[in-house]
């Protein structure tokens, strides 16, 4: 699949997306470009945003197979990736998958659950596996996971582990609808009978990995390949942070960025597109000082004046 193609078959999931959930078409490019560079998001709002229905609704866009685990106070490990357990008939013992066993998953508030259970996710977030009783299975591909956490403000919630954090390639947030959005659902709610917002496929599996092959045919030059270098490491010398962007954040921003210009009809990635995806993939990995956090300092803001402060390579 060439990259006009690979452009039109994207354009066509964000239409069809669009079409069901209320919200900006930058937030849902953020969203399809995890999926296209093979990362995950990660999602917080406060409740009634419309993040389930967006991970549903890319789930059945792009025709993939789609799971919800609701996180809890309660909710085991076991619970997610499956356990081993006795067939009586059989005599043996057999593995009984868990719902992480899908191409889309959706953890949904992965922050009301505590840390051990949260970590059930990392092998699986970072390897495309899980493994149980030392013995382990291979997930489905392509393989995704959008994860909505509420502010950490709110009562209930445990803040996710740095490590946890370090999986999710991008974080955004959909935001409040404007109020033309809002009339809109209110508009949808006016029918008691009118059934939910529903997404036809319009790819398929298969092309979505074909879709996925096409970002990494995306070329990158040697000096742009320095700047989102040179932006990650930036951000490990600012005063505010104690612990700055990661290598393994530097490779998913590299390979954001490229499925940004894909989404753009490029086969090739221009530092716009670096700058336009370092919030999402950089912001939530950034651990602050202690004095930063008292102060309230947004990491947003910091990877703001780290854009501003590194030397922008000019296009070719």
């Amino acid at each position: 699949m060439d990259t006009t193609e690979a452009t039109r078959r994207s354009g066509a999931v964000l239409d069809a997306v669009g079409g069901a959930v209320v919200a900006d078409r930058e937030f849902l490019e953020t969203v399809l470009v995890g999926a296209l560079a093979r990362g995950h998001v990660l999602l917080e709002d406060v409740p009634g945003t419309g993040k389930t229905l967006t991970a549903r609704s890319f789930a059945d866009a792009l025709g993939l197979e789609f799971r919800r685990i609701q996180f809890t106070p309660d909710l085991l490990p076991a619970d997610i990736t499956g356990s081993t357990v006795f067939d009586e008939a059989s005599g043996e013992f057999t593995f009984r998958r868990g719902p992480i066993f899908s191409n889309v998953v959706l953890a949904d508030e992965i922050n009301r659950a505590p840390p051990k259970t949260q970590a059930a996710l990392l092998e699986a977030m970072g390897e495309g596996q899980v493994t149980v009783d030392r013995e382990t299975h291979a997930l489905p591909d392509p393989f995704f996971v959008i994860a909505t956490q509420n502010p950490v403000e709110q009562e209930g919630t445990f803040r996710l582990p740095e490590a946890q954090r370090d999986r999710f390639m991008l974080k955004t947030a959909i935001g409040y609808p404007d109020r033309a959005g809002e009339r809109a659902l209110l508009d949808r709610r006016a029918d008691r009978r009118a059934k939910a917002p529903a997404v036809d496929p319009v790819v398929d599996g298969s092309v979505v990995e074909e879709l996925q092959a096409a970002v990494e045919r995306v070329t990158v030059s040697g000096a742009v390949r320095d700047y989102v270098v040179d932006v990650g490491r930036a951000t490990r010398e600012d005063s505010r942070v104690e612990v700055g962007v990661s290598p393994r954040g530097i490779q998913r921003a590299f390979e954001a960025a490229r499925a940004v210009a894909l989404l753009d009809g490029r086969d090739y990635v221009v530092p716009e597109d670096v700058k336009r995806i370092a919030r999402p993939a950089f912001a939530h990995r950034l651990v602050l000082a202690a004095e930063a956090d008292v102060r309230g300092v947004d990491p947003l803001a910091v990877v703001e004046s780290v854009l501003d402060g590194v030397d922008v390579p000019p296009e070719h």
